[in-house]
């Protein structure tokens, strides 16, 4: 059975890349219109958000949502990547760790907490001179990543564990809970704490609770997806109305509005009617709103913008190009 449009929220497994849940999700969907809105690494597990065929074009606008993350953080070591799937690079010195206690850790977290300017981890996509960050590690060049805002709103410690690495090195395990803006690398706030304390740190596990307004309760593993499919049933998806009217203010639109955005004209600037409470809008995005039709629709995403002297609504994303709305019986275009 064909899948609909909409967003399809998924429990990553670990080993897994972002790019092999959106191939297993192509073929249980049966449609090659299948992206995610934000990487997790392999190591990581939690929220995925997918969108199937038309929701594909919403992504961009899930990808900004705040996040949420369970992680836990190693004290004490250095490695390449800044998670547990790097060679080690630096060891404490001895004695060092032993002297990190819980108020030190607060200090260091509450260091880290707030607007901050964050270097990205190396190990990264982020392209430097037109070749991604990873890459050029990988290849033995020393990569130099610029600094960026990012925002920390929660990051919460709610326990340390004082233990050894395989290698018997003593550790301080530290479990936090992170919440922070979209762009935020949770492996550099271990490696920035590690080296706030002046012992080292790296990332050992990443859960992914939150995306926006989606968790872990609204996700379905890989195995529960297939055996929807299996039974003769699509997958389970927010229908790409549900989801517009989560993720922006929504405007209901007339026949003649509708009709009108359809074919990519202007209209009236908008006078949004509520929703958008799917993790808050970002703020370049402040002035979109989901244009619906009478019938219950999603037709367009509309941008209020400055024309020739007056504020209109700009269709940006066109659902239901070139659709035809007739008002109701009886009446003129003018009083639909």
């Amino acid at each position: 059975m064909p899948t609909p449009s909409g967003l399809v929220v998924v429990d990553k497994p670990a080993g897994w890349t972002s790019h092999d849940v959106v191939a297993r999700a192509r073929r249980l969907a049966g449609t090659r219109k299948v992206g995610h809105a934000g990487t997790l690494d392999p190591m990581a597990t939690g929220v995925l958000v997918l969108g199937v065929d038309r929701a594909t074009r919403l992504l961009t606008w899930v990808v900004g949502r705040d996040k949420t993350y369970a992680a836990t953080i190693r004290l004490g070591l250095t490695t390449v990547t800044d998670d547990a799937e790097g060679e080690v690079v630096d060891v404490a010195a001895p004695g060092a760790v032993a002297a990190v206690d819980e108020d030190a850790v607060a200090a260091g977290v509450a260091r880290l907490t707030g607007d901050i300017q964050q270097v990205p981890a190396k190990v990264s996509a982020i392209k430097v001179e037109g070749r991604r960050a990873y890459a050029q590690v990988r290849a033995g060049q020393d990569v130099e990543l610029a600094a960026r805002p990012v925002t920390v709103s929660e990051f919460a410690v709610h326990r340390l564990v004082r233990t050894a690495d395989d290698a018997g090195r003593e550790v301080l395990d530290v479990d936090v809970t992170v919440t922070c803006s979209s762009g935020t690398y949770v492996r550099a706030l271990a490696r920035d704490l590690g080296a706030d304390l002046g012992v080292g740190g790296h990332l050992t596990a990443l859960r992914r609770t939150r995306v926006g307004a989606w968790t872990l309760e609204d996700a379905s593993t890989l195995e529960e997806l297939a055996a929807e499919v299996a039974a003769g049933r699509p997958l389970p998806v927010t229908s790409l109305e549900e989801a517009a009217a989560g993720l922006f203010p929504v405007r209901r639109l007339t026949a003649a509005e509708a009709q009108d955005v359809a074919h990519g004209r202007r209209i009236g600037p908008s006078a949004a009617d509520g929703g958008g409470d799917h993790g808050g809008t970002p703020p370049d995005h402040d002035a979109v709103t989901a244009g619906f039709a009478p019938d219950g629709r999603l037709v367009a995403l509309l941008s209020d913008r400055g024309h020739r002297g007056e504020r209109t609504a700009k269709p940006v994303l066109v659902f239901l190009p070139g659709e035809r709305f007739p008002g109701p019986p009886g009446t003129t275009r003018e009083e639909r």
